[in-house]
Protein backbone atom coordinates (compact mmCIF):
# COMPACT_ATOMS: atom_id res chain seq x y z
CA UNK A 1 0.00 0.00 0.00
CA UNK A 2 1.07 3.75 -0.41
CA UNK A 3 2.10 5.43 2.16
CA UNK A 4 -0.16 8.56 2.54
CA UNK A 5 1.58 12.16 3.18
CA UNK A 6 0.92 13.04 6.81
CA UNK A 7 -1.26 16.34 6.55
CA UNK A 8 -2.06 16.78 10.01
CA UNK A 9 1.36 16.14 11.40
CA UNK A 10 2.48 18.76 8.51
CA UNK A 11 -0.37 20.99 9.57
CA UNK A 12 0.67 21.25 13.35
CA UNK A 13 4.30 21.39 12.45
CA UNK A 14 3.51 24.24 10.49
CA UNK A 15 1.25 26.30 13.26
CA UNK A 16 4.80 25.39 15.32
CA UNK A 17 6.74 27.38 12.96
CA UNK A 18 8.93 24.43 11.91
CA UNK A 19 10.56 24.89 8.36
CA UNK A 20 10.05 23.16 5.33
CA UNK A 21 13.50 21.38 5.06
CA UNK A 22 12.94 20.33 8.71
CA UNK A 23 9.95 18.65 8.20
CA UNK A 24 10.93 16.97 5.29
CA UNK A 25 13.53 15.06 7.97
CA UNK A 26 11.54 14.78 10.53
CA UNK A 27 8.54 13.16 8.90
CA UNK A 28 10.49 11.62 6.01
CA UNK A 29 8.11 13.04 3.75
CA UNK A 30 9.32 14.92 0.35
CA UNK A 31 9.33 19.01 0.91
CA UNK A 32 7.04 18.75 -2.60
CA UNK A 33 4.10 16.98 -1.25
CA UNK A 34 4.32 19.27 2.56
CA UNK A 35 4.69 22.53 0.01
CA UNK A 36 1.20 21.10 -1.58
CA UNK A 37 -0.11 20.67 2.04
CA UNK A 38 0.30 24.42 2.54
CA UNK A 39 -0.54 25.52 -0.36
CA UNK A 40 -4.41 23.71 -0.22
CA UNK A 41 -4.40 24.98 3.72
CA UNK A 42 -4.04 28.75 2.52
CA UNK A 43 -6.06 28.24 -0.80
CA UNK A 44 -9.19 26.80 1.15
CA UNK A 45 -8.10 28.92 4.67
CA UNK A 46 -7.94 25.50 6.82
CA UNK A 47 -5.62 25.59 9.99
CA UNK A 48 -4.92 22.87 12.48
CA UNK A 49 -7.42 23.66 14.24
CA UNK A 50 -9.96 22.78 11.50
CA UNK A 51 -8.62 19.16 11.49
CA UNK A 52 -7.09 18.18 14.77
CA UNK A 53 -10.24 16.03 15.74
CA UNK A 54 -11.10 14.07 12.10
CA UNK A 55 -9.24 11.25 11.41
CA UNK A 56 -6.51 10.71 8.69
CA UNK A 57 -9.22 9.00 6.06
CA UNK A 58 -11.34 12.22 6.60
CA UNK A 59 -8.49 14.88 6.48
CA UNK A 60 -7.03 13.21 3.65
CA UNK A 61 -10.32 13.40 1.60
CA UNK A 62 -10.62 17.11 2.99
CA UNK A 63 -6.89 18.22 0.95
CA UNK A 64 -7.45 15.77 -1.83
CA UNK A 65 -10.32 14.33 -2.87
CA UNK A 66 -9.82 13.57 -6.71
CA UNK A 67 -6.07 12.22 -6.12
CA UNK A 68 -7.75 9.90 -3.09
CA UNK A 69 -10.93 8.95 -5.43
CA UNK A 70 -8.20 7.37 -7.82
CA UNK A 71 -5.17 6.28 -5.88
CA UNK A 72 -7.37 4.21 -3.05
CA UNK A 73 -9.12 1.89 -6.07
CA UNK A 74 -5.60 0.39 -6.79
CA UNK A 75 -4.83 -0.35 -3.18
CA UNK A 76 -3.46 -4.03 -2.19
CA UNK A 77 -3.57 -5.98 0.49
CA UNK A 78 -0.93 -7.97 1.98
CA UNK A 79 -1.58 -11.14 1.53
CA UNK A 80 1.89 -12.12 3.30
CA UNK A 81 1.55 -10.57 6.65
CA UNK A 82 -2.17 -12.21 6.28
CA UNK A 83 -1.04 -15.49 5.67
CA UNK A 84 1.57 -15.28 8.69
CA UNK A 85 -0.98 -13.66 11.24
CA UNK A 86 -2.95 -16.69 10.33
CA UNK A 87 -1.09 -19.14 12.37
CA UNK A 88 -1.27 -17.78 15.09
CA UNK A 89 -3.90 -19.12 18.00
CA UNK A 90 -7.47 -17.72 17.60
CA UNK A 91 -6.61 -15.51 14.36
CA UNK A 92 -9.24 -15.64 11.40
CA UNK A 93 -9.27 -13.67 8.35
CA UNK A 94 -12.51 -11.83 9.72
CA UNK A 95 -10.44 -10.88 12.47
CA UNK A 96 -8.01 -9.79 9.99
CA UNK A 97 -10.19 -8.28 7.64
CA UNK A 98 -11.66 -6.18 10.40
CA UNK A 99 -7.99 -4.70 11.38
CA UNK A 100 -7.74 -4.10 7.82
CA UNK A 101 -10.55 -1.65 7.59
CA UNK A 102 -9.43 0.13 10.71
CA UNK A 103 -5.98 0.59 9.30
CA UNK A 104 -7.38 1.80 5.61
CA UNK A 105 -9.68 4.27 7.76
CA UNK A 106 -7.04 5.48 9.34
CA UNK A 107 -4.51 5.86 6.20
CA UNK A 108 -7.48 7.56 4.78
CA UNK A 109 -8.37 4.57 2.53
CA UNK A 110 -11.02 2.78 0.89
CA UNK A 111 -10.91 -0.97 2.15
CA UNK A 112 -12.36 -4.60 0.05
CA UNK A 113 -15.56 -6.41 1.30
CA UNK A 114 -14.76 -8.85 2.75
CA UNK A 115 -15.83 -11.45 0.25
CA UNK A 116 -13.57 -10.25 -2.15
CA UNK A 117 -10.40 -10.14 0.74
CA UNK A 118 -11.66 -13.76 1.21
CA UNK A 119 -12.03 -14.90 -2.18
CA UNK A 120 -8.00 -12.72 -3.23
CA UNK A 121 -6.36 -14.71 -0.25
CA UNK A 122 -7.74 -17.66 -1.79
CA UNK A 123 -5.79 -16.78 -5.05
CA UNK A 124 -2.58 -16.12 -3.42
CA UNK A 125 -2.45 -19.26 -1.45
CA UNK A 126 -2.86 -21.26 -4.82
CA UNK A 127 -0.57 -19.37 -6.53
CA UNK A 128 2.18 -19.38 -3.90
CA UNK A 129 0.99 -23.06 -3.74
CA UNK A 130 0.71 -23.05 0.24
CA UNK A 131 -1.45 -24.27 2.35
CA UNK A 132 -4.47 -22.58 3.45
CA UNK A 133 -5.23 -21.65 7.30
CA UNK A 134 -7.71 -24.90 8.88
CA UNK A 135 -10.28 -23.79 10.82
CA UNK A 136 -11.37 -26.31 13.53
CA UNK A 137 -14.46 -27.54 14.44
CA UNK A 138 -14.91 -28.14 18.46
CA UNK A 139 -15.39 -31.95 19.64
CA UNK A 140 -14.35 -33.44 16.62
CA UNK A 141 -10.62 -34.52 16.51
CA UNK A 142 -7.64 -34.83 19.16
CA UNK A 143 -4.00 -34.41 18.10
CA UNK A 144 -1.38 -36.53 19.93
CA UNK A 145 2.41 -37.31 19.73
CA UNK A 146 5.39 -38.34 21.63
CA UNK A 147 7.46 -34.81 22.76
CA UNK A 148 11.13 -34.93 20.95
CA UNK A 149 12.29 -33.26 23.99
CA UNK A 150 12.89 -35.05 27.44
CA UNK A 151 13.03 -35.07 31.06
CA UNK A 152 15.07 -37.03 33.71
CA UNK A 153 15.29 -37.64 37.27
CA UNK A 154 17.91 -38.99 39.72
CA UNK A 155 17.31 -42.80 41.61
CA UNK A 156 20.19 -44.12 43.57
CA UNK A 157 22.34 -40.99 42.15
CA UNK A 158 21.25 -42.75 38.02
CA UNK A 159 19.62 -40.68 36.01
CA UNK A 160 16.47 -42.11 34.47
CA UNK A 161 15.45 -40.72 31.15
CA UNK A 162 11.52 -39.33 31.08
CA UNK A 163 9.94 -38.79 28.05
CA UNK A 164 6.40 -36.94 27.61
CA UNK A 165 3.28 -37.60 25.65
CA UNK A 166 1.60 -34.83 24.53
CA UNK A 167 -2.10 -34.35 23.51
CA UNK A 168 -4.48 -31.38 22.42
CA UNK A 169 -7.56 -30.40 20.92
CA UNK A 170 -7.41 -28.45 18.22
CA UNK A 171 -10.53 -25.79 18.51
CA UNK A 172 -9.81 -25.14 22.23
CA UNK A 173 -5.79 -26.09 22.04
CA UNK A 174 -6.81 -27.66 25.80
CA UNK A 175 -3.63 -29.75 26.08
CA UNK A 176 -2.90 -32.74 28.09
CA UNK A 177 0.37 -33.97 28.90
CA UNK A 178 1.96 -37.09 30.63
CA UNK A 179 5.46 -38.30 31.75
CA UNK A 180 6.24 -41.59 31.04
CA UNK A 181 9.17 -43.94 31.42
CA UNK A 182 9.33 -45.22 28.28
CA UNK A 183 7.53 -44.81 24.63
CA UNK A 184 6.62 -48.64 24.28
CA UNK A 185 3.28 -50.10 23.02
CA UNK A 186 1.59 -50.73 26.29
CA UNK A 187 2.99 -46.89 27.23
CA UNK A 188 1.02 -45.33 24.42
CA UNK A 189 -2.61 -47.42 25.21
CA UNK A 190 -1.97 -46.08 28.65
CA UNK A 191 -1.45 -42.78 27.69
CA UNK A 192 -4.45 -43.14 25.14
CA UNK A 193 -6.76 -44.14 28.09
CA UNK A 194 -5.18 -41.27 30.09
CA UNK A 195 -5.65 -38.68 27.93
CA UNK A 196 -9.34 -39.78 27.22
CA UNK A 197 -9.90 -39.77 30.93
CA UNK A 198 -8.07 -36.07 31.72
CA UNK A 199 -10.46 -33.94 28.77
CA UNK A 200 -13.76 -36.31 30.54
CA UNK A 201 -14.72 -37.33 26.87
CA UNK A 202 -13.55 -38.60 23.16
CA UNK A 203 -13.45 -37.22 19.80
CA UNK A 204 -14.68 -39.47 16.88
CA UNK A 205 -11.24 -38.73 15.25
CA UNK A 206 -8.11 -39.29 17.12
CA UNK A 207 -5.27 -37.93 14.79
CA UNK A 208 -1.50 -39.45 15.96
CA UNK A 209 2.05 -40.17 14.47
CA UNK A 210 3.12 -42.95 12.32
CA UNK A 211 4.58 -44.55 15.44
CA UNK A 212 5.44 -48.27 15.25
CA UNK A 213 3.50 -49.27 18.51
CA UNK A 214 0.28 -48.19 16.98
CA UNK A 215 0.59 -47.89 12.90
CA UNK A 216 1.93 -51.03 11.72
CA UNK A 217 1.76 -49.82 8.01
CA UNK A 218 0.86 -46.70 6.14
CA UNK A 219 0.88 -47.10 2.50
CA UNK A 220 0.94 -43.99 -0.06
CA UNK A 221 -1.96 -46.26 -1.55
CA UNK A 222 -4.01 -48.57 0.07
CA UNK A 223 -5.11 -49.54 3.43
CA UNK A 224 -3.95 -48.30 7.04
CA UNK A 225 -3.16 -51.40 9.24
CA UNK A 226 -3.20 -50.46 13.12
CA UNK A 227 -1.70 -52.38 16.01
CA UNK A 228 -4.37 -54.72 16.78
CA UNK A 229 -4.60 -53.48 20.31
CA UNK A 230 -4.57 -50.22 19.21
CA UNK A 231 -7.30 -50.72 17.00
CA UNK A 232 -9.35 -52.38 19.96
CA UNK A 233 -8.73 -49.90 21.96
CA UNK A 234 -10.00 -47.13 19.29
CA UNK A 235 -13.11 -49.69 18.93
CA UNK A 236 -13.59 -49.32 22.70
CA UNK A 237 -13.86 -46.01 22.92
CA UNK A 238 -15.96 -45.36 19.57
CA UNK A 239 -13.13 -43.11 17.91
CA UNK A 240 -11.02 -43.42 14.34
CA UNK A 241 -7.29 -43.53 14.36
CA UNK A 242 -6.18 -41.48 11.68
CA UNK A 243 -2.58 -41.49 11.15
CA UNK A 244 -1.18 -38.19 10.04
CA UNK A 245 0.78 -39.07 6.47
CA UNK A 246 4.13 -40.20 6.49
CA UNK A 247 6.54 -37.24 7.12
CA UNK A 248 4.32 -34.66 7.27
CA UNK A 249 3.92 -32.65 10.66
CA UNK A 250 1.16 -30.35 8.23
CA UNK A 251 -0.98 -33.84 9.09
CA UNK A 252 -1.40 -32.98 13.03
CA UNK A 253 -0.07 -29.23 13.21
CA UNK A 254 -1.69 -28.16 16.69
CA UNK A 255 -0.18 -31.01 18.99
CA UNK A 256 2.96 -30.23 16.70
CA UNK A 257 2.73 -26.50 17.58
CA UNK A 258 1.73 -27.39 21.36
CA UNK A 259 4.61 -29.91 21.62
CA UNK A 260 6.96 -26.58 20.72
CA UNK A 261 4.97 -24.56 23.58
CA UNK A 262 5.52 -27.54 26.35
CA UNK A 263 9.04 -27.20 25.85
CA UNK A 264 8.82 -24.08 27.12
CA UNK A 265 6.11 -24.12 29.93
CA UNK A 266 6.83 -27.07 31.35
CA UNK A 267 10.43 -28.70 30.00
CA UNK A 268 12.24 -25.47 30.52
CA UNK A 269 10.26 -24.27 33.24
CA UNK A 270 11.63 -27.18 35.28
CA UNK A 271 14.99 -27.86 33.75
CA UNK A 272 16.92 -26.47 37.32
CA UNK A 273 14.92 -28.92 39.49
CA UNK A 274 16.23 -32.01 40.82
CA UNK A 275 13.64 -34.56 41.11
CA UNK A 276 14.75 -37.95 43.16
CA UNK A 277 11.33 -39.67 42.46
CA UNK A 278 9.07 -40.48 39.57
CA UNK A 279 6.10 -39.52 41.11
CA UNK A 280 7.48 -36.21 41.94
CA UNK A 281 8.37 -35.46 38.61
CA UNK A 282 4.50 -36.21 37.50
CA UNK A 283 3.66 -33.90 40.05
CA UNK A 284 5.25 -31.24 38.91
CA UNK A 285 4.77 -31.83 35.50
CA UNK A 286 0.78 -31.41 36.03
CA UNK A 287 1.16 -28.18 37.97
CA UNK A 288 3.15 -26.67 34.80
CA UNK A 289 0.28 -28.36 32.43
CA UNK A 290 -2.40 -26.70 34.93
CA UNK A 291 -0.70 -23.20 34.43
CA UNK A 292 -0.05 -23.95 30.61
CA UNK A 293 -4.12 -24.38 30.64
CA UNK A 294 -5.13 -21.71 32.38
CA UNK A 295 -3.01 -18.96 31.14
CA UNK A 296 -4.60 -16.33 29.07
CA UNK A 297 -4.20 -16.50 24.89
CA UNK A 298 -2.04 -13.78 23.68
CA UNK A 299 -4.33 -13.39 21.04
CA UNK A 300 -7.63 -14.36 21.59
CA UNK A 301 -10.42 -14.50 24.61
CA UNK A 302 -9.78 -16.57 27.82
CA UNK A 303 -7.66 -19.62 28.10
CA UNK A 304 -7.45 -22.83 26.60
CA UNK A 305 -9.27 -24.26 29.87
CA UNK A 306 -12.33 -21.84 29.72
CA UNK A 307 -12.93 -22.37 26.40
CA UNK A 308 -12.76 -26.13 26.18
CA UNK A 309 -15.20 -26.18 28.70
CA UNK A 310 -17.58 -23.55 27.82
CA UNK A 311 -17.60 -24.22 23.77
CA UNK A 312 -16.29 -27.68 23.52
CA UNK A 313 -16.10 -29.87 26.36
CA UNK A 314 -20.18 -31.20 25.87
CA UNK A 315 -19.81 -32.24 22.11
CA UNK A 316 -17.29 -34.48 23.18
CA UNK A 317 -18.52 -38.17 23.06
CA UNK A 318 -19.19 -39.75 27.26
CA UNK A 319 -16.51 -42.16 27.96
CA UNK A 320 -17.48 -46.08 28.67
CA UNK A 321 -18.77 -47.06 31.92
CA UNK A 322 -15.61 -49.31 32.23
CA UNK A 323 -11.76 -48.66 31.72
CA UNK A 324 -9.90 -49.98 29.09
CA UNK A 325 -8.02 -53.24 30.51
CA UNK A 326 -4.76 -53.36 29.23
CA UNK A 327 -3.32 -56.69 30.59
CA UNK A 328 -0.46 -59.46 29.28
CA UNK A 329 -0.33 -63.07 30.96
CA UNK A 330 3.07 -64.80 31.26
CA UNK A 331 2.73 -68.36 31.86
CA UNK A 332 4.99 -71.09 34.16
CA UNK A 333 6.68 -68.66 36.53
CA UNK A 334 7.98 -70.81 39.22
CA UNK A 335 7.37 -69.88 43.01
CA UNK A 336 10.58 -69.90 45.10
CA UNK A 337 11.65 -70.93 48.05
CA UNK A 338 11.03 -67.25 49.52
CA UNK A 339 7.53 -67.40 48.81
CA UNK A 340 7.74 -65.23 45.85
CA UNK A 341 7.33 -65.00 41.89
CA UNK A 342 9.29 -62.32 40.42
CA UNK A 343 8.55 -59.82 37.55
CA UNK A 344 11.15 -57.81 35.91
CA UNK A 345 13.34 -57.97 38.79
CA UNK A 346 10.55 -57.19 41.40
CA UNK A 347 9.32 -59.95 43.75
CA UNK A 348 5.55 -60.40 45.23
CA UNK A 349 4.30 -63.41 47.47
CA UNK A 350 2.53 -66.06 47.12
CA UNK A 351 1.35 -68.75 49.41
CA UNK A 352 3.71 -70.81 50.42
CA UNK A 353 1.82 -73.63 49.70
CA UNK A 354 2.68 -73.21 46.19
CA UNK A 355 6.30 -72.87 46.80
CA UNK A 356 8.09 -74.83 43.84
CA UNK A 357 4.56 -74.96 42.04
CA UNK A 358 4.46 -73.11 38.30
CA UNK A 359 1.75 -70.35 38.33
CA UNK A 360 0.71 -68.09 35.81
CA UNK A 361 0.90 -64.05 35.82
CA UNK A 362 -1.83 -61.51 34.73
CA UNK A 363 0.16 -57.88 34.30
CA UNK A 364 -1.87 -54.94 33.86
CA UNK A 365 -1.56 -51.16 34.15
CA UNK A 366 -1.47 -50.99 37.70
CA UNK A 367 -1.75 -54.72 39.62
CA UNK A 368 -0.10 -57.93 39.00
CA UNK A 369 -2.55 -61.08 39.59
CA UNK A 370 -1.00 -64.85 40.28
CA UNK A 371 -3.15 -67.72 39.06
CA UNK A 372 -3.24 -71.43 39.29
CA UNK A 373 -5.07 -72.22 36.13
CA UNK A 374 -7.94 -70.53 36.62
CA UNK A 375 -7.81 -69.68 40.57
CA UNK A 376 -6.51 -66.09 41.29
CA UNK A 377 -4.42 -66.91 44.47
CA UNK A 378 -3.19 -63.26 44.87
CA UNK A 379 -3.19 -59.71 43.58
CA UNK A 380 -0.01 -57.00 43.88
CA UNK A 381 0.53 -53.46 43.17
CA UNK A 382 2.70 -52.91 40.42
CA UNK A 383 6.02 -51.41 40.86
CA UNK A 384 7.36 -49.12 38.47
CA UNK A 385 9.13 -50.07 35.79
CA UNK A 386 12.64 -48.13 37.27
CA UNK A 387 12.33 -50.20 40.70
CA UNK A 388 14.79 -53.25 40.97
CA UNK A 389 14.74 -55.70 43.58
CA UNK A 390 11.61 -55.19 45.70
CA UNK A 391 9.39 -57.04 47.26
CA UNK A 392 5.41 -57.12 47.52
CA UNK A 393 4.28 -59.05 50.79
CA UNK A 394 1.58 -60.32 52.55
CA UNK A 395 2.07 -61.97 55.91
CA UNK A 396 -0.50 -64.51 55.26
CA UNK A 397 1.67 -66.11 52.01
CA UNK A 398 4.01 -66.51 54.26
CA UNK A 399 4.99 -69.44 56.99
CA UNK A 400 6.14 -68.49 60.25
CA UNK A 401 9.76 -70.38 59.45
CA UNK A 402 11.18 -71.55 56.24
CA UNK A 403 11.55 -75.97 56.11
CA UNK A 404 14.78 -74.84 54.55
CA UNK A 405 17.10 -75.94 57.25
CA UNK A 406 20.14 -74.81 55.40
CA UNK A 407 19.32 -71.17 55.64
CA UNK A 408 18.39 -69.24 58.44
CA UNK A 409 19.79 -65.59 59.52
CA UNK A 410 21.79 -66.80 62.72
CA UNK A 411 23.71 -69.67 59.68
CA UNK A 412 23.59 -66.06 57.16
CA UNK A 413 25.44 -64.56 60.15
CA UNK A 414 27.91 -67.47 61.00
CA UNK A 415 29.36 -66.78 57.11
CA UNK A 416 29.15 -62.95 57.10
CA UNK A 417 31.60 -62.89 60.37
CA UNK A 418 33.76 -65.42 58.40
CA UNK A 419 34.72 -63.16 55.79
CA UNK A 420 34.69 -59.84 58.11
CA UNK A 421 32.85 -57.07 60.14
CA UNK A 422 32.22 -54.90 57.45
CA UNK A 423 30.34 -57.58 55.21
CA UNK A 424 29.03 -58.53 58.84
CA UNK A 425 27.43 -55.04 58.69
CA UNK A 426 26.57 -54.92 55.50
CA UNK A 427 24.16 -58.05 55.89
CA UNK A 428 22.50 -56.56 59.12
CA UNK A 429 22.19 -53.46 56.94
CA UNK A 430 20.21 -55.78 53.84
CA UNK A 431 18.28 -57.09 56.80
CA UNK A 432 17.11 -54.25 57.92
CA UNK A 433 15.76 -52.95 54.30
CA UNK A 434 13.20 -55.65 54.06
CA UNK A 435 9.85 -56.14 55.89
CA UNK A 436 10.01 -59.89 56.59
CA UNK A 437 13.68 -61.82 57.15
CA UNK A 438 13.47 -64.31 54.55
CA UNK A 439 12.87 -61.62 51.82
CA UNK A 440 16.85 -61.10 52.65
CA UNK A 441 18.02 -64.61 52.06
CA UNK A 442 18.77 -64.18 48.71
CA UNK A 443 20.16 -61.33 48.62
CA UNK A 444 22.67 -62.21 51.66
CA UNK A 445 23.76 -65.88 49.99
CA UNK A 446 24.32 -63.54 46.76
CA UNK A 447 25.85 -61.03 48.73
CA UNK A 448 28.65 -63.46 51.14
CA UNK A 449 29.02 -65.22 47.78
CA UNK A 450 31.38 -62.10 46.04
CA UNK A 451 34.40 -63.20 48.20
CA UNK A 452 34.34 -66.41 45.95
CA UNK A 453 35.32 -64.17 42.94
CA UNK A 454 36.95 -61.47 44.35
CA UNK A 455 38.59 -63.15 47.66
CA UNK A 456 37.19 -61.26 51.49
CA UNK A 457 39.50 -58.83 51.37
CA UNK A 458 37.97 -57.14 48.66
CA UNK A 459 34.55 -57.95 49.64
CA UNK A 460 35.62 -56.41 52.76
CA UNK A 461 36.34 -53.01 51.57
CA UNK A 462 33.71 -53.35 49.25
CA UNK A 463 30.90 -53.58 52.11
CA UNK A 464 32.96 -50.73 53.47
CA UNK A 465 32.83 -48.38 50.28
CA UNK A 466 29.10 -49.20 50.41
CA UNK A 467 28.49 -48.03 53.99
CA UNK A 468 30.24 -44.96 53.91
CA UNK A 469 28.17 -44.13 50.95
CA UNK A 470 25.33 -44.98 53.23
CA UNK A 471 23.76 -47.75 50.35
CA UNK A 472 21.92 -50.84 51.26
CA UNK A 473 25.12 -53.33 49.83
CA UNK A 474 23.04 -55.81 47.80
CA UNK A 475 24.95 -57.83 45.38
CA UNK A 476 24.76 -55.43 41.89
CA UNK A 477 25.66 -52.40 44.58
CA UNK A 478 28.46 -54.57 45.43
CA UNK A 479 29.27 -55.92 42.02
CA UNK A 480 29.47 -52.79 40.69
CA UNK A 481 31.86 -51.49 43.33
CA UNK A 482 34.10 -54.20 42.80
CA UNK A 483 33.97 -54.25 39.15
CA UNK A 484 35.46 -50.82 38.96
CA UNK A 485 37.66 -51.14 41.57
CA UNK A 486 36.55 -48.75 43.92
CA UNK A 487 37.30 -50.90 47.19
CA UNK A 488 40.54 -51.19 46.12
CA UNK A 489 41.18 -47.09 45.99
CA UNK A 490 39.60 -47.27 49.05
CA UNK A 491 42.27 -49.62 50.52
CA UNK A 492 45.03 -47.16 49.03
CA UNK A 493 43.09 -44.08 50.25
CA UNK A 494 43.27 -45.58 53.58
CA UNK A 495 46.72 -46.76 53.46
CA UNK A 496 48.13 -43.60 52.42
CA UNK A 497 46.73 -41.34 55.30
CA UNK A 498 48.16 -44.05 57.51
CA UNK A 499 51.59 -43.18 56.23
CA UNK A 500 51.51 -39.55 56.19
CA UNK A 501 50.37 -40.08 60.22
CA UNK A 502 53.58 -41.93 60.59
CA UNK A 503 55.98 -39.69 58.99
CA UNK A 504 54.40 -37.07 61.64
CA UNK A 505 55.87 -38.35 64.46
CA UNK A 506 54.02 -38.30 67.92
CA UNK A 507 52.86 -34.79 68.49
CA UNK A 508 51.39 -33.92 72.22
CA UNK A 509 48.20 -31.84 71.62
CA UNK A 510 47.41 -28.60 73.99
CA UNK A 511 45.52 -30.34 76.90
CA UNK A 512 49.22 -31.80 77.86
CA UNK A 513 50.93 -28.41 77.65
CA UNK A 514 47.85 -27.74 80.01
CA UNK A 515 48.38 -30.23 82.65
CA UNK A 516 52.49 -29.53 82.58
CA UNK A 517 51.72 -25.75 83.20
CA UNK A 518 49.45 -27.03 86.46
CA UNK A 519 52.36 -29.26 87.91
CA UNK A 520 54.77 -26.39 87.79
CA UNK A 521 51.99 -24.10 89.68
Amino acid sequence: MARKIPIKMIMQSYELDVGINEMALSLKTSKHSIKDVLDIAKEKKITFKDIKDKNNYDTYQIFFPNKCATELLSQEVDYEYIHKELKKTGVTLLLLWEEYCDDCKDKGMFFFRYSKFCHDYSKFTNSKSITNHLTHKPGIIIENDWSGKTMKFYSLDKAIKVYLYVATCPYSQYSYVEACLDMKERTWLECNINMWEYFGGVTPRTVCDNLKTGVISHPRDGEIVLNQEYENLASYYSTTILPAPVLTPKGKPSVEMTVGKIATAIIARLRNENFTSFFELQKAVLEKLEEFNTDSFEKRKDSRKIVFFEEEKDKLTLLPTTRYEISKWIYARKVQKNCHVSYRSNFYSCHYDYVGKKVDLKISSRVIEIYDQKNRLQTHKLFMQYQKNQFRAIPSDLPEYFHDSLIDKKSIHVKASEVGLNTLAAIDKIFESVDKEEQAYNYCKATIGLYKKYGKERLEYACKYALLKKWVPRYRILLNILSNKLDIKLKEKEELSKDNNDNLGYLRNSDYYNEENKDDE
